[in-house]
């Protein structure tokens, strides 16, 4: 099963947290596309060569196909609002699984307690399109399981 991990990647402590848990969904044998390390990046062939516009083309191109062919897309939604890029790219995995009814689970890890909307913590234009938003790794566990094994439960 493969998860597109979307989230913010721009603070060392971000990509810390990121290829962190990546590590414990590897390790639980889960495949996973984490864009900061297995996206574009300048620094190797062949992306090295591109101009900025270049690369930007290939990331979004490459990023749009690992989102497309993932069975999981999972979104780290802590920050004082969600990252902007993740946002889009959850726009492209609900168009997916809307458009082809697709099975995709569409999933948010929200750990922080900052609150950017009165009587809400997300946008009703984040919230809505994901089918669970969990706020801690155990649950996103459970949650990955249930539907790894079929057994998909009510809304955590």
């Amino acid at each position: 099963m493969l998860i597109y991990l979307a989230g913010p990647l721009f603070s060392e402590a971000e990509r810390r947290f990121n290829l962190a848990l990546t590590q414990k969904l590897e390790a639980l044998g889960f495949e996973v596309f984490l864009p900061q390390r297995d996206g574009v990046e300048c620094d190797r062939p062949p992306y090295d060569a591109m101009t900025p516009g270049e690369r930007r083309q290939a990331m979004f191109g490459l990023d749009r196909s690992r989102i497309l062919d993932s069975d999981v897309f999972l979104f780290v939604l802590d920050g004082r609002v969600p990252d902007e890029g993740a946002c889009v790219e959850l726009g492209i995995a609900h168009c997916q699984k809307y458009l082809q009814n697709e099975d995709k689970l569409l999933l948010g890890l929200h750990t922080d307690i900052r609150a950017a909307f009165v009587g809400a913590r997300l946008n009703p234009m984040v919230r809505v399109p994901l089918d669970y938003v969990v706020d801690d790794e155990q649950t996103l566990l459970e949650v990955l399981a249930g539907y790894e094994t079929g057994v998909q439960g009510s809304t955590p």
